[in-house]
């Protein structure tokens, strides 16, 4: 199943079902945010997040835009618009949370002030999984052993770790001081057991890298949030 999106492209990947605070200062996306609102009652308030594979996104300054040169990953995520503070300048602070996975196709630049494409969905599990379930038990554990590594106060916030494998995994995706690149890798997976799998192996490697330089190579922040209520 197809369906055309907006698509914001970003330095960062979104992952279903995690918090992504944005602050829109682009006119382009003011009028995606506005669009958005003024949908009608009961309609998805969403747009696509694609992570940049190359490029700036960013218009450079006044009369120049450097969007044409940007190059993006094939898989994103949609973005569901939650919360939304108007600023005095015009722009907004808005709150999204990542909802569906799906793969990018004709991507339209002019049509728009801001991307359109063509989508197609992404399947999701949607039943039990005595495999994942097992690797989600180990992912737990490893991702506990990470987290302790990583940050001393980790001790109170693995204990809100979500028992599902599919959340499990996405939230463990989002959170481990993971490249863009690993990042991106993992939202492709298509299936829970498989993503588990390849963050074992990912969380293994980064412990290990960091017992050995005893430093953080990347700042986290906090444990990513479950997303807010709905108004």
């Amino acid at each position: 199943m197809t369906a055309r999106l907006p698509v914001f492209p970003l330095a960062t990947v979104l992952f279903p079902g995690l918090v992504l605070p944005l602050h829109i200062f682009e006119e382009r996306y003011r009028t995606l945010v506005r669009h958005l609102i003024e949908l009608p009652e009961g309609a998805p308030r969403e747009f696509g997040v694609v992570a940049i594979r190359t490029g700036w996104e960013v218009a450079a300054g006044a009369g120049q835009d450097t969007s044409g040169e940007v190059t993006l990953h094939e898989v994103g995520c949609t973005a569901e618009l939650r919360q939304v503070t108007e600023l005095a300048d015009g722009g907004f602070d808005i709150v999204t949370v990542g909802r569906r996975r799906f793969r990018l196709g004709e991507v339209d630049r002019d049509s728009a002030p801001y991307l359109t494409a063509e989508v197609r969905w992404l399947p999701e599990p949607d039943g039990p999984d005595e495999t994942a379930d097992l690797l989600a038990a180990r992912v737990t554990a490893v991702f506990r052993q990470y987290l302790g590594v990583i940050r001393a106060e980790a001790g109170d916030l693995t204990e809100q770790l979500p028992e599902d494998p599919t959340v499990l995994s996405h939230l463990v995706a989002a959170t481990a001081a993971l490249t863009v690149t690993d990042r991106q890798r993992l939202l492709a997976i298509d299936d829970t057991a498989t993503r588990l799998r390849a963050e074992l192996q990912l969380l293994n490697r980064e412990a290990a890298l960091l017992r050995q330089v005893r430093a953080v190579p990347v700042p986290l922040t906090e444990l990513a949030s479950p997303p807010p209520a709905p108004n």
